[in-house]
């Protein structure tokens, strides 16, 4: 049903219980740090509530944790007598493990979300970012500008407020309701209808929704400041792997095009593109390029059968061009029942060490 001339992994990957915890690490001289299951908060939390999951792996040991911002310019709120405000700056959060042995991954939210999809699952488990902090990688995870914890330009809307402005220039803001997203994520044909063999913990898909929020998007500059500051994060951090999701798929494309001085690698998950001159072509086949597909293409809105459709000509084109890039199409790979939201099904660790060692072998 869809095109087969993929390049697909070199080996077959296995999670036994040995190689999850093949790369233990060294726990001398760190700070433990017991991890509930609620957020991403330090210290010893709480037990997980009743019928939420269990921890895994047993205590999370990191060298270093903490948040700063990037980017972020300063604009007048009002025409004449307004005072100074910072807008566009991109919150980042990170923990670093002990040993610290492998490039830093860099996790970018899609829409209507922040970065709590890389963290617990909403049935309770460890999310991403836990599994390759334990894995050896930094992790860091970024709210897009605009969004969530890096805040969003309130002057357009108050400006309308004030009648400074026609109600016509104030941006539109985008929530998604419970209905697109169960379509948009691929979980059934309809409003709870779940397609067969469906991986999403659909018991807890409340707490799903939860985390759905509203998309500011629209009250930003082009390009998008969010491109701008991964890229910026890349360089800072010196060398990183940079991974979106949905809407932020193609945000590492876009970021190694403004600069691609400090991306080692690009991972685009469910992503949405727009096309590419042979000039990016140019660019991009000199970094390692992974893009990831979930199931239900053939079952949900078409625009993800044709997102797909784009993704796969992009990895032939790099290739093409010499570069090094890879489709991973689950189904093809044997994986079956992936939604949309692929880092919190319920083999969310399978296919997160499938990513862990295209790393390992693509990128040092």
């Amino acid at each position: 049903m869809f095109p087969q001339k993929l390049k697909m992994m070199s080996r077959a990957v296995s999670l036994t219980k040995a190689n999850q915890h093949s790369r233990l690490l060294d726990l001398a001289g760190a700070l433990a740090i017991t991890v509930g299951l609620v957020g991403a908060g330090a210290g010893a939390l709480a037990a997980p509530p009743e019928g939420k999951g269990k921890r895994s792996g047993g205590p999370l040991v990191v060298a270093e944790q903490g948040m700063f911002f990037v980017g972020g310019e300063v604009i007048n709120d009002r025409p004449t007598d307004g005072e100074d405000v910072t807008v566009n700056q991109m919150y980042v959060q990170y923990q670093v493990p002990t040993g610290n042995a492998h490039v830093p991954v860099v996790f970018t939210h899609g829409c209507c979300l922040s970065s709590a999809s890389w963290q617990t699952t909403p049935d309770g488990r460890p999310g991403w970012d836990q599994y390759f902090l334990r894995k050896g990688h930094s992790v860091y995870l970024a709210d897009q500008s605009g969004r969530a914890r890096s805040g969003f330009n309130a002057t357009p809307f108050n400006l309308v407020q004030m009648g400074l402005e026609p109600p016509e220039t104030q941006p539109s803001i985008f929530h998604a309701s419970h209905q697109r997203g169960w379509d948009a994520f691929r979980f059934g044909p309809e409003l709870n209808v779940t397609f067969d063999g469906l991986r999403f913990p659909i018991d807890h898909v409340d707490e799903l929704y939860k985390q759905m929020i509203p998309d500011m998007n629209s009250s930003l500059p082009s390009p998008n400041p969010t491109f701008q500051n991964l890229a910026d994060l890349a360089i800072k951090l010196d060398g990183v792997v940079l991974v979106g999701h949905s809407q932020s798929g193609s945000y590492p494309i876009e970021a190694a095009l403004t600069n691609p001085e400090g991306v080692r690698a690009i991972i685009a998950i469910e992503g949405s593109l727009r096309e590419y001159s042979d000039e990016e072509i140019e660019i991009l086949k000199d970094i390692p390029f992974l893009a990831m597909y979930g199931d239900f293409l053939a079952l949900g809105p078409e625009r993800w059968r044709d997102r797909f459709a784009g993704y796969v000509e992009l990895v032939e084109r790099i290739n093409a061009a010499g570069g090094n890039a890879t489709m991973m199409y689950l189904p093809d790979m044997g994986i079956f029942g992936n939604s949309h939201m692929i880092m919190q099904d319920n083999n969310s660790d399978e296919v997160a060490q499938l990513v862990v060692d295209w790393i390992r072998e693509n990128v040092q």
